[in-house]
Order: structure tokens, then sequence, then C-alpha cells
């Protein structure tokens, strides 16, 4: 705090002079490389929620068969919409078809279960592949959607709603 700047060259060389110390400080720093994180039958495991579901994710290298607890996505998931949900991860990362999915899911209904799916999938995808991190994470897919269903309270007739009102 002792020293003072009195001219506006003191203040570029003091500027210049702290950019120069920041990009030598950048430069010692050598960036965290991420490994990948795969078990010993080639597989990366990772755990996806959304809502009251939990979906545990197991994925390796394949034809791109997804199978969710025990049955094929197409017969699990019914809906169109589910399906794309469960594929969007691929797409995002452009490696569609290449991976098989296992996946166990509990809680919830199909949206929050295609939902936590896509989260473990999302979550696998970059621990087997590092490099496919930066694509995921600008989707968003990594991102634990936090929001959950607000609790019945009571003198109400749901979480907020209120029983008819009557005059008389």
């Amino acid at each position: 705090m002792s020293d003072q700047i009195n001219s506006l060259e003191e203040l570029k060389g003091a500027v210049t002079g702290t950019a120069a110390a920041a990009d030598s400080v950048a430069a010692t720093l050598v960036e965290v490389a991420r490994e990948p994180k795969r078990d010993e039958l080639g597989r990366s495991y990772a755990t996806g929620k959304r809502k009251d579901a939990v979906a545990r994710v197991w994925i390796k290298p394949g034809s791109g068969k997804v199978t969710v607890n025990g049955r094929e996505m197409d017969k699990y998931f019914a809906r169109p919409v589910l399906q794309m949900i469960l594929r969007q991860p691929f797409t995002v990362a452009g490696v569609v078809d290449e991976f098989d999915v296992m996946a166990t899911v509990t809680g919830g209904g199909l949206s929050g279960q295609a939902g936590a799916v896509k989260h473990g999938i999302s979550k696998a995808l970059q621990l087997y592949e590092p490099s496919l991190r930066g694509a995921l994470k600008a989707a968003g897919f990594l991102t634990r959607d936090s929001r959950v269903v607000e609790r019945k309270k009571y003198g109400k007739a749901k979480a907020r709603k209120s029983f008819q009102f009557s005059k008389r």
C-alpha cells in the first residue's frame, strides 16, 4: 500500500508488470490432466439422478445397445421423447452407436428415470473419455437438476393448493 502511483506511465508500468507476473504464474501452473476411470472389464460407472429417480449406469465400447433394468430401451421407454432424451449425450459428444449402456433405475416416474439415465450416461462418458467433458458440460448434461417436488403442507389440498373457500 505504500507504493503510490502518480502518473499514467507509472500505472501502465505497474499493470504490465502484474500481467507479466500473472503470465509466468499461469505458465508454471500445469493444467490438471484428467485420467480415464475404467474398471477391470473396461467399463465406466456413474450414478445419475433426476427428481426421485436414481440410475446406476455402466458404459463400455460396443454397438450402441442400451439396456435399462434388463430390457431394451425401446421396450422400457416406449415414448419417442424419452428415447431421444437418452440419445442426447451421445449426439452432443459425437459418439453415436459407439458405446453399450447397461442401466438400472429405481424411483420416480418414466420422465424422471429417463433424465436420471441421461445424467448417468453423461457422467460415465466423461469418465471413460475425459476429452468429451467440454461438450457435455457446455450442453449442461453434467449438472444435476436439483428441482424436486415440493412437499404437501397440512391444511392444504396439495403443496400450495387450498381447499375451496366457503363464505357461509
